[in-house]
């Protein structure tokens, strides 16, 4: 068949989103001019541009000499595996993206895993051989001894090696870049090395989902590959779910990909990428299937999430000025709607009202968060807290590895803190002023741990991390060390209340900002919490002081974004979302009402 289905698998910001730009680009592709006139053609989503990281898998399509490739872009970050996990299932091969100074990353390790249990055949593309600290040797020979490592087969670890500039649009058999003339190396590679797919044209159909997104015209939109069978618009097919009902319909629209675009075919054939419109209730993982003779695909299998936050209606004393969807109702099918997209996502509706949410890390929430957030939201949610299992009598919580580089100034301080934190030093070492450290460390341990890294390495650290496993649990977590500087009332915050106010601690607003009592306005650099003034303003009279103007100095305020925010909190306090605001806030915003509930157990301490 002159098919090929392949996925570009990476760590994040190994260039994977460029080289697609540059594969749709060199094979003169047809693309809309929105697309033709932006930077990185993939990254369609709003958050994704902001932030530089790829979130959402997403499907392209290009022609190179008589041959359909179907290009699958995934996510970097391990936090995102979930959606690596299942478009893998779409994919006959891959090819895996290496920083040529780098070499292979945590995620690297996680998404070359999960190819090699598929028996996907591998394509190594080592990038950014324009660096100027580029050691392409070196990476190559780290690249095999990883796959040594996951136990591949000696047909697998004799992998063809690309070398590349994603960002020129150059690449070839050797790292010299001079010799490069344009990306085509990669497509004939793609053509030698990975296989057509394996798949029976004239067996019965059968098609498993693995995307699922909406259209205003032709609403919900399945996306899968077909493993047998011919798939035509306006035919009988069989919805079979995940517990094995099967309803029958009839799809009004068959579409395939060309360049970024879904269109409309009269029909698809086994071994292609189709989307499909006109079946309501599926979601991802489950069959469409020949009626006559109906038979479903294996059910996708994802890694169960590892952190959870309760989200709950905001009932601050500011709730419903700023968010246009602000009710239970509202809040609830927006979080049910997402698990029809996201597998890794998991929501509970908790006795209280609230709703348990639980994800494969911070990020992973705080990207739902905001994408709510900028969809009009309006909420409150907890502070994250780790999922343990109970094995055999014993309290079993999540691991992860951490691969962290930093100055070698800096490896002491970081050995000290995730020490305390309960993480085992597994691997140490120094090359060019550089130390390398590997932990494995509780994931608990590493909650609210990433600006803290940042500020103890002065921007100068990297760290990276990737679930290991569930151990059983140390315990003897502390409480955080730090309280809050709380607002004593509700009003407007004041300069000359701030400025009095400003060397108990680090404050988180500036001057003319609302804020209500009980709302938290900064960090004391004390344990306990502490009630401030900080509407309060000078009394006026007909005295004054020629110095007390000059003497006065505002010290710039912290900047809590989300993200901030959630590893910021602790167990008593909440963030409140809005589309135009995010603040922290205690449980309990009165303060006498606090000491009582927590003298009587009702909240923490």
């Amino acid at each position: 068949m002159n098919i090929r289905n392949v996925a570009i698998i990476a760590h994040v910001d190994h260039g994977k989103t460029t080289l697609v730009d540059s594969l749709l680009r060199q094979s003169k592709t047809k693309l809309s001019k929105e697309n033709a006139e932006r930077e990185f053609i993939m990254d369609s989503n709003e958050l994704e541009r902001e932030r530089g990281i790829t979130i959402f898998s997403k499907n392209a399509s290009v022609e190179w000499r008589g041959t359909k490739i179907n290009i699958i872009d995934t996510p970097g970050h391990a936090d995102f595996g979930g959606e690596v996990e299942r478009v893998l299932s779409m994919a006959d091969g891959c090819l895996l993206l290496v920083d040529a100074k780098e070499g292979p990353m945590p995620q690297t390790r996680f998404v070359l895993k999960q190819a090699l249990a598929k028996k996907h055949r591998i394509i190594v593309v080592i990038n950014k051989i324009d660096r100027p600290d580029a050691r392409p040797d070196f990476v190559l020979n780290k690249t095999f001894d990883l796959f040594v490592e996951l136990g591949a087969s000696d047909a697998i670890a004799d992998f063809p090696v690309i070398y590349a500039s994603a960002k020129q649009g150059k690449a070839g058999q050797s790292p010299i870049l001079n010799s490069m003339t344009d990306i085509s190396p990669i497509f004939e590679a793609i053509l030698e090395y990975i296989p057509a797919p394996e798949a029976n044209e004239s067996a019965p159909l059968q098609m498993l989902i693995t995307t699922i997104s909406g259209d205003v015209f032709k609403g919900r939109i399945a996306t899968g590959r077909i493993a047998n069978g011919i798939l035509k618009a306006n035919q009988d097919v069989v919805h079979i779910s995940r517990s094995g009902v099967m309803k029958k319909y009839r799809p009004p629209s068959v579409m395939t990909f060309t360049g970024l675009e879904r269109i409309d075919a009269k029909e698809v054939r086994a071994g292609d990428i189709a989307a499909i419109s006109g079946i309501p209730d599926i979601t991802i993982g489950e069959t469409i299937a020949d009626p006559d003779n109906p038979s479903a695909l294996p059910l996708l299998k994802i890694e169960e999430p590892t952190v959870k936050m309760n989200f709950s209606v905001n009932d601050s004393p500011f709730c419903g000025k700023e968010g246009e969807f602000s009710t239970s109702r509202q809040i609830r099918e927006r979080l049910y709607r997402e698990l029809e997209i996201d597998t890794a996502l998991l929501v509970e509706d908790a006795p209280n009202g609230n709703w348990i949410v639980s994800g494969r890390g911070e990020l992973h929430l705080a990207i739902l968060i905001e994408r709510m957030r900028r969809e009009g939201y309006e909420f409150q949610v907890s502070r994250p807290r780790v999922i343990t299992k109970e094995t055999d009598g014993k309290i079993m919580t999540p691991y992860e590895q951490a691969f962290i580089e930093v100055p070698e100034a800096y490896n002491g301080i970081i050995i000290q803190k995730l020490g305390a934190r309960h993480g085992e030093i597994q691997d140490m070492r120094s090359e060019e002023g550089i130390t390398f450290l590997e932990f494995l460390i509780p994931t608990q341990g590493l909650l609210g741990y990433r600006s803290e890294f940042l500020t103890d390495t002065k921007g100068l650290g990297i760290l990276n991390t990737i679930f290991y496993g569930y151990k059983e649990d140390p315990g003897g977590w502390k409480e955080r060390n730090q309280g809050s500087l709380v607002a004593h009332e509700t009003g407007v915050t004041n300069m000359y209340g701030l400025i009095n106010v400003q060397d108990r601690g680090v404050l988180f607003l500036g001057p003319a900002i609302n804020v209500y009592k009980g709302q938290v306005v900064g960090q004391n650099s004390r344990s306990n919490d502490l009630s401030v003034n900080v509407c309060k303003t000078k009394e006026l009279s007909n005295m004054r002081s020629r110095n007390d103007a000059a003497a006065e100095h505002f010290n710039t305020p912290r900047d809590m974004d989300l993200e901030d925010a959630l590893e910021y909190i602790g167990d008593d306090e909440l963030v409140e979302v809005t589309p135009k605001t995010v603040r922290i806030r205690k449980m309990v915003l009165d303060e006498a009402d606090e000491k009582r509930k927590k003298a009587l157990g009702l909240i923490s301490r």
